[in-house]
């Protein structure tokens, strides 16, 4: 939605370390058509962040949800630009510092940090991007649901509750719940602190086991929450996805685990979730299970 109503009056810079950001080089290329510069990284990588040019458009995912890593700041997105800053902002809200100056678009959803209910996504404007929205309206059409303006003016009803389609109340209260218990454990700060103490726990982990090691290397861009591991021996492909969906079925029989297999696209592996919704104790629980799937499936 914010692509499709925001791009395309200047030219638009797209950024992509993991599979979704390369979903979104995918759309603004191929879908909408626009001539982007288009930066890529291999999975446990970030490209190359200088000279990002303020008077473009610039779309990027703070936290690679499929590649363990995130911008460690937003230090190189300038102050003073002209273009607007759109990010994916979907498992970095509530659980790593996201400097908003710097977003004027931002994304998140209920289901990934915090644990609500899956399929409702949450859209934040800048005052900028709102300038853009009712002073340069997109220049394609737009289907009712993607439409954030009226007669040239924000409709302003989106941010205040009204909806096209009723959404469950019963999500909405998950979702009201799990804000409560956010703000019940200290907010913001405490939320961070959780997901570090989580990160660093499994860290303390793999620094110990000879046969996995963190797809980002360098830990200034290693993300706190999406915590991706790949094989250390990386000599047979097809031999390390065949272990990865064994040892992963295991550890789902013995209940000790369950989703951690690495994204399809990225080096077989695992993902473990470290967000501020798990216990530091389950995640140093998790190790020896681990280390006794990798021994079970020689």
């Amino acid at each position: 939605m914010a692509m499709w109503s925001l791009l395309g009056s200047r030219p638009v810079t797209m950024l992509a370390w993991e599979s979704f950001g390369a979903g979104w080089v995918t759309d603004v290329v191929n879908q909408l058509n626009l001539n982007a510069e288009v930066r890529t990284a291999d999975y446990g990588q970030i490209c190359a962040l200088n000279a990002v040019d303020p008077g473009n458009d610039l779309v990027f995912t703070w936290n690679g949800t499929t590649s363990g890593v995130r911008v460690s700041d937003a230090d190189w997105i300038a102050a003073d630009r002209t273009g607007l800053s759109i990010c994916d902002a979907t498992s970095a809200a509530f659980a790593q510092d996201i400097d908003w100056a710097k977003v004027d678009g931002g994304t998140f959803s209920w289901q990934k940090a915090l644990g609500g209910e899956g399929g409702h996504g949450m859209l934040v404007l800048s005052p900028r991007a709102v300038e853009r929205l009712e002073s340069e309206p997109a220049p394609r059409p737009l289907p009712k649901i993607f439409r954030l303006t009226k007669s040239g003016k924000l409709i302003e009803g989106i941010f205040k509750g009204e909806t096209i389609n009723t959404p469950s109340m019963l999500a909405v209260e998950d979702w009201l719940l799990a804000l409560d218990w956010a703000e019940g454990v200290g907010g913001l700060s405490a939320l961070i602190a959780r997901a570090d103490a989580n990160a660093a726990a499994l860290d303390r982990w793999v620094e110990r086991a000879s046969w996995i090691e963190h797809l980002a290397v360098d830990p200034a861009i290693r993300s706190n929450t999406s915590v991706c591991l790949q094989f250390a021996d990386r000599s047979n492909l097809e031999a390390n996805t065949a272990r990865q969906k064994a040892m992963a079925k295991l550890l789902e029989q013995e209940g000790a685990a369950f989703d951690i297999g690495a994204y399809r696209d990225a080096p077989p592996g695992f993902r473990i979730w470290c967000g501020a919704t798990v216990n530091t104790a389950d995640i140093e629980d998790l190790g020896p299970w681990l280390d006794w799937a990798w021994e079970t499936t020689k």
